[in-house]
């Protein structure tokens, strides 16, 4: 890897990393079941086996992230412990208990001239995958790739690079005990951003691009990418209080919504409330959030029920915070609530919290985002929450991948048609 992170001409990189998953891609395609699942197990045994290496790796990154400045939201989405090892682990193991996607007949019909028709399932190939500071994701992705029989080339930020490095070890440790190609998974081994450009411009190796992190990333990939993208945007989610809303619930499911984890992309960051029950909830739901340290930003309704909340200007609502910090906002009810959405949010998810079952199905219906809740927490935005075993992300686009990125999004399908000597007249 020395010799590699020395490497200036990062379009010569690139293009050899591309020409190997290509290579990779073509075995993977036909592989057994059996193979890319007994290479995912290996791997989770292996990430067990080496979770002190892992750890030491990791700790190389939580220190040069502290020095750099990062913020307390931005090293805990960086840092591994125990049980995020083990639950990169359980999760490949998850991956590997899922049905293969590969080869499933979606549809299939006979003609009347007796053509018989069917449409299966097939690896998209190569996939790259450009994530941010958060090491599980190198596991994650990789996973999912070889499920769907698919090559992956990885570019995690530079303040995991070390981590990501140890965790792609383990990854390789399982493909070489199950006898598939090492260049199925492999990982731009160099900070440098201009990687990321020459990855953006492999349309010759790689087949679609999977962003993952903040704004400015999303941003530089749709501008710059010659490859199709599956959108991963930020997270600007929002909780709805509505006024049938059962109280007590709602404020329980709220406050897990913003600080079970501040730092994920399913946090919510704006939380609305009807008018109608705003005296009755705003007290007691800052309450909550202070004591569990999160601040409290809110408009002027807000402020006037509770002086601990500051004032939000209005780049609160369009801020992903991913951190202790939420704004809040009095809607008139629930045609305003989904107004606000509509203008301030990211087409990933968003809840409402209500008893009245109209207005639930209304609001599913009416709020176009990738997910849409009712009487849930925002942070089960989340593939293996939805019993997909795992995700490269959330894609927040609509064309051929919407939501949890799974095994089954990372397929595409084919028409395969089977004659007898049929001739067209």
């Amino acid at each position: 890897m020395d010799a590699l992170e020395q490497t200036t001409d990062v379009e010569a990189l690139i293009d050899d990393m591309g020409r190997r998953a290509r290579a990779a891609a073509r075995v993977l395609a036909t592989a057994p079941t059996g193979a890319k699942d007994r290479a995912l197990t290996a791997a989770a045994a292996a990430l067990r086996a080496q979770a002190r290496a892992i750890q030491d790796a990791n700790a190389e990154d939580m220190a040069a992230g502290a020095a750099k400045g990062l913020s307390p939201a931005l090293l805990d989405r960086l840092l591994l412990t125990d049980a995020r090892i083990e639950a990169m682990a359980a999760g490949l193991e998850a991956v590997a208990a899922l049905p293969d996607p590969v080869g499933t007949e979606l549809a299939a019909w006979e003609r009347p001239n007796g053509l018989r028709i069917a449409r299966v399932r097939v690896p998209l190939g190569v996939i790259g995958v450009i994530y941010e500071s958060r090491p599980n994701v190198t596991a994650d992705a990789a996973a999912l790739c070889l499920k769907a029989g698919n090559a992956a080339i990885l570019r995690g930020g530079s303040e995991s690079l070390h981590s990501s490095g140890a965790i792609l070890a383990a990854m390789h440790a399982g493909l070489a005990e199950a006898g598939l190609p090492l260049d199925a998974c492999q990982m731009i081994p160099t900070p440098d951003r201009a990687a990321v450009g020459a990855l953006l411009r492999a349309a010759e190796h790689v087949d679609v691009i999977v962003p993952r992190g903040g704004k400015s990333l999303i941003e530089r990939v749709t501008a710059e990418s010659r490859v199709p993208l599956f959108k991963h945007l930020e997270g600007l989610c929002h909780t709805y209080i509505h006024a049938g809303a059962d109280l007590a619930k709602a404020r329980a499911v709220a406050l897990n919504a913003k600080m079970r984890r501040t730092g994920i992309c399913g946090a919510t960051e704006t939380i609305l409330i009807d008018r109608a029950v705003a005296a009755a909830v705003v007290p007691g739901l800052v309450d909550d959030l202070t004591g569990a340290g999160c601040a409290v930003r809110g408009c002027a309704e807000v402020r006037a029920l509770d002086d601990r909340v500051t004032p939000a200007t209005d780049d609160d609502w369009d801020t992903e915070y991913l951190d202790a910090v939420v704004a809040v906002r009095v809607v008139a009810g629930l045609d305003e609530a989904l107004a606000h959405i509509d203008t301030h949010g990211s087409d990933h998810t968003d809840a409402i919290l209500t008893e009245d079952p109209a207005a639930a199905e209304r609001f599913l219906n009416a709020v176009d985002s990738a997910i849409v809740m009712v009487n849930a927490s925002t942070q089960f935005a989340d593939g293996g929450e939805f019993g997909m075993g795992a995700e490269i992300g959330i894609a927040t686009g609509k064309l051929h991948a919407r939501g949890p990125v799974g095994v089954e999004q990372l397929t595409s399908f084919k028409y395969q048609v089977r004659g007898s000597g049929q001739t067209r007249p």
